[in-house]
């Protein structure tokens, strides 16, 4: 997959869609709630007025009973006009009933108003006097009716029981309820659009400054990375963009160090190399044998300083990058490595009359000495050590390497008697191509790399190198150096290898 087709696999739901799928389910869930609660709050109010529209009219009919010139309960003129109300009333036509029976059940039922085949009430005690509501079916239709009872006395003094009956369709009331529940809907599906208008609406002004930054970056494509502008960029990317900055920022000074790098490895391969070019024109050139195999190994030793500045440059190149997860994860004894270093270079130390000695950790009653670390990269380590003081040593000068543990440290100590470095420049000889008391004009005992490898493995391996004056092992009177590595010491050493 090329640059200008980035896989989306994890970024197929954008910030929009993120919002909206979060927002749109939790609203359409609200809407639904308030939705099933207006209609029972509608279903009550249509119901609540239909029924007090009933139940008005059921008073009104009993109020209009009187007793007659001959002693019997009818309706007085005040019936005729509530009839009339009645059947021309919009909200639904009512039917009516209004009777009269004697109390205790010795005559038939008198109709003064209404129908007479109107279902009477499920409970038809004599003496109740609380409306009874109910729900029943009138000729075919659902009908709700309320129901009074009361006691009067006709003319003649005889107890008499007047039942009024009030009863509706229910058709009118469903119809209600469905206009003014289709009205609530229409009204929240509107609210739900504007929310949904406003998210997306909202979402796009704020990533605006965020296409800007797409657009600016694109625009820079095979130029030097430079920060981003967070000019208007929303606050809760702001950490982002600043988190991008540092990166770039790191980016380029690992690309300045890399360029600074490759100038000065130019600069010291070149001079070795125009070295042997001349000798190999004057060896072409020279008659006498003795002084064409002299010329010979001038140019070895040319090839000799050539290999170790390529072999250091690698080296330092690999101490630079980033440990890969796993790749340090090892136990390693830091005293069986500083040994196996200090019989390596026996040989190289006898050449020049330098005794080379060893402190074995063990003498101090440290059986090792774990660190979490590449066992590799430590030999590396105090292997440039070690040469270094080697080559800066004097003949028949005195080297001391010890190991020991101290205050959760692992030290490795590289000591000698040789001259020295002044304290003011001790950090500046961990420079590339930097060499003790020369500044940075190198001699042709080495390319002034050990000391920066030494310490890039060091820090690669969570640690570090440090320079000090004469260790207690140097000879009296000479200035000396200390080079020490030092490593966090691991909890336990069982696994130490």
């Amino acid at each position: 997959m090329g640059m200008d087709q980035p896989d989306r696999k994890g970024a197929r739901f954008g910030i929009r869609a993120r919002l909206l799928t979060l927002l749109i389910p939790g609203i359409l869930a609200l809407l639904a709630f308030d939705s099933w609660n207006d209609l029972h709050a509608l279903r009550s109010e249509v119901q609540a007025g239909y029924d007090q529209s009933m139940l008005n009219t059921g008073h009104a009919l009993q109020r209009s009973v009187t007793v007659g010139p001959d002693g019997a309960l009818r309706l007085g003129a005040d019936a005729a006009t509530v009839r009339a109300m009645v059947e021309g009333s919009t909200a639904g036509r009512k039917i009516l009933h209004v009777g009269v029976s004697p109390l205790h059940g010795s005559g038939s039922e008198q109709l003064l108003l209404g129908e007479a085949d109107l279902p009477p009430p499920p409970d038809a005690a004599p003496g109740r006097r609380d409306p009874q509501w109910y729900d029943t079916f009138y000729r075919g239709s659902q009908v709700r009716v309320v129901a009074l009872r009361s006691e009067l006395r006709d003319g003649l003094g005889r107890p008499q029981v007047l039942l009024v009956q009030a009863a509706e369709g229910i058709v009118p009331r469903e119809e209600a309820q469905a206009a003014s529940f289709r009205q609530a809907l229409v009204r929240d599906v509107r609210m739900v659009a504007l929310v949904m208008a406003l998210v997306a609406l909202g979402v796009t002004w704020s990533l605006r400054p965020l296409r800007r930054l797409r657009r600016s970056v694109r625009a820079r494509r095979g130029q030097a990375p430079q920060p981003l502008d967070v000019t208007g960029v929303p606050r809760e990317v702001a950490p982002l963009v600043d988190a991008i900055n540092e990166h770039v920022a790191s980016y380029r000074a690992l690309l300045d160090a890399q360029s600074q790098f490759l100038a000065d490895a130019s600069h010291q391969l070149r001079t070795p190399l125009a070295i042997m070019l001349t000798q190999a024109g004057v060896a072409l050139r020279e008659k006498d044998p003795e002084q064409m195999r002299s010329t010979l190994r001038a140019m070895v030793a040319q090839l000799e300083r050539s290999r170790r500045i390529s072999e250091q440059l690698l080296s330092l190149a690999h101490a630079s990058e980033h440990a890969l997860p796993g790749e340090l994860d090892k136990i390693v004894d830091l005293n069986v490595i500083a040994r196996e270093v200090v019989v390596q270079h026996l040989l190289l130390a006898h050449e020049k009359e330098q005794d080379l000695g060893w402190i074995d950790a063990r003498d101090d009653g440290q059986p090792a000495v774990p660190v979490r670390a590449s066992g590799p990269e430590l030999h590396e380590v105090l292997a440039n050590l070690v040469h270094n003081a080697i080559v800066h040593t004097p003949e028949r000068g005195h080297i001391t390497v010890r190991v020991r543990a101290t205050g959760g440290q692992a030290q490795a100590e590289v000591s000698d008697d040789g001259p020295g470095i002044a304290p003011e420049r001790r950090d500046d000889v961990f420079g590339r191509f930097r060499q003790a008391g020369k500044g940075s004009v190198l001699h042709a005992s080495g390319a002034g790399l050990g000391l920066a490898i030494a310490r890039a493995y060091a820090r690669r391996n969570g640690g570090d190198v440090l320079l000090a004056g004469a260790g207690v092992h140097a000879q009296p009177g000479s200035h000396g150096l200390s080079a020490i590595l030092q490593l966090p010491l691991a909890r336990s050493g069982a696994d130490a290898s």
